[in-house]
């Protein structure tokens, strides 16, 4: 006949048992909060690049609106390709933080980039700025408030397009 034995350690041995088990679960309880704080800290470093990145950009943007809307109370080529170059160069600053800015928020300020050269006589240098607005906001379009195309009147404006291709 089979002999029923206590399988449970002895209680010394049983507390001891316990308590290693919960010590070792109480400090791998700590590493992993810890790991969640460097975490936390870093997402929250990353975020904050990305928000200045915002700040510095649409505070660029907003001087080369500026002198926009000065060139076009004074009619001067030289204030817009000022407010051209500004809104060129809040463009080329943006970095990889770049995502948290609306595409169509970026879109249009250098399209009105693309559209100043122009008024202001470089011709070259908007087709050239033209050429990185197709490739970087490929396929998108920017429409003006009357329903007409960037894209379109732009290819026109700068003959990158037949004459006869336009109804």
């Amino acid at each position: 006949m089979l002999a029923l034995r206590n399988t449970l350690p002895s209680p010394p041995a049983f507390r001891r048992t316990v308590i290693v088990a919960l010590t070792l679960g109480a400090l791998s309880g700590c590493a992993s909060d810890v790991n969640d704080a460097l975490e936390g800290i870093g997402y929250r470093e990353a975020r904050y690049e990305q928000l200045a990145s915002m700040r510095e950009y649409r505070s660029c943007r907003d001087q080369g609106m500026e002198l926009d809307r000065q060139a076009r109370n004074s009619g001067t080529s030289g204030t817009y390709l000022a407010s051209a170059r500004v809104l060129e160069k809040c463009e080329t600053g943006l970095g990889p933080d770049s995502a948290g800015i609306p595409r169509e928020e970026r879109m249009r300020a250098y399209a009105l980039s693309v559209q100043n050269y122009f008024k202001g006589g470089d011709v070259e240098k908007a087709r050239d700025n033209f050429g990185k607005f197709k490739k970087q906001f490929a396929d998108y379009d920017f429409y003006y408030p009357d329903g007409t195309s960037f894209v379109t009147t732009m290819e026109a404006l700068l003959g990158q397009h037949e004459r006869w291709t336009f109804g």
